[in-house]
């Protein structure tokens, strides 16, 4: 048994000279163009392209903080460097110190009375041994004397000066003080105090 022929759709009928017509057409499509980027500068853009996770690192001459932390900088460097030239300063000065030789004044009598007198120094170093050719001052302290005494020691090591103290009205006591002026050329030094002659009154 033979099947029939399906019937022709009325649309599938065309005529044999006619083409069918196309659709409309749109129009073609254009490159979409990425939005400009803002203005940068030449360093930024360096920057940019160099720091990873494309993270921005600020430029050192665009860092102000480099700039406002210098003045400090230098202030500290400069403290720390006057401190430790004083430290070596004073550590030059305990050399020569310790180079030099301390001389010291024995006054003969160490207690007397007021009026003219002389009073024996003898001028000695850390040992004992006596110097010749230095200078003995005798000033007023709490007792007065006119003006200041002075004397050379001789070869003994001892400086006779004269001097007249005078006390106070009704001062019991007061002292004179002795210093040394070493020999020139020397090493030798007198920076501490030395004993005190006492005035009493007889």
């Amino acid at each position: 048994m033979t099947e029939p022929n399906p019937k022709p759709s009325p649309n599938s009928k065309r005529h044999p000279g006619l083409r069918s017509r196309p659709g409309p057409r749109s129009p073609p499509s254009q490159p979409t163009r990425p939005a400009p980027e803002p203005h940068t500068s030449r360093t930024e853009r360096a920057d940019r392209s160099t720091t990873p996770s494309g993270g921005r690192r600020r430029a050192f001459r665009d860092d102000r903080r480099a700039i406002e932390g210098l003045p400090v900088r230098l202030v500290i460097a400069l403290v720390v460097g006057v401190a430790s030239l004083s430290v070596m300063m004073g550590m030059i000065g305990d050399i020569d110190g310790l180079a030099a030789t301390e001389l010291d004044a024995q006054p003969q009598p160490e207690v007397t009375t007021p009026g003219d007198q002389s009073i024996d120094v003898a001028v000695v170093d850390p040992d004992g041994t006596r110097v010749t050719d230095a200078t003995v001052i005798v000033r007023g302290g709490s007792a007065r004397i006119d003006g200041v005494a002075t004397a050379r020691t001789d070869a003994d090591g001892i400086a006779t000066v004269d001097v007249a103290p005078e006390l106070g009205p009704n001062q019991p006591d007061g002292t004179l003080t002795v210093d040394i002026k070493p020999p020139a050329g020397s090493d030798y030094v007198d920076e501490r105090e030395n004993t005190r002659v006492l005035v009493v009154t007889g």
